[in-house]
């Protein structure tokens, strides 16, 4: 009985190893391009929120961001139809077949 409860002991240890180190796979990218209103501009959301389109291989890429949506400071200068190049730092997701960014910082181009 007691090698059964060292094994199961090691598996426990194993897997929540394994768990941690999952959550801390998710590195912070750098998106570039313009950063503007999901609903104003895209007409793609019932409510206001930011989105970043960025170029890959030739197609725009949407990402929405995950965040407190029009109650964050970057997003009045962009909503109403406004559209800004800018820089977007954070962790990216997929879910439902749309991409969403958890913005860590957002920076937008100086003119």
């Amino acid at each position: 009985m007691r090698p059964y409860l060292s094994i199961l002991s090691a598996l426990a240890v194993i897997c929540l190893l394994t768990l941690g180190l999952q959550a801390e796979d998710k590195k912070e990218v750098t998106l570039k391009g313009k950063i503007l209103c999901a609903k104003c501009e895209l007409k793609e959301t019932t409510k206001c929120q930011t989105a970043v389109v960025v170029k890959e291989k030739g197609k725009d890429v949407t990402y929405y961001f995950k965040d407190k949506g029009s109650a964050e400071e970057y997003h009045e200068s962009v909503c109403g139809g406004g559209r800004k190049e800018g820089t977007v730092v954070g962790t990216v997701t997929e879910k439902d077949g749309k991409k969403w960014v958890t913005p860590s910082k957002v920076e937008y181009a100086k003119k």
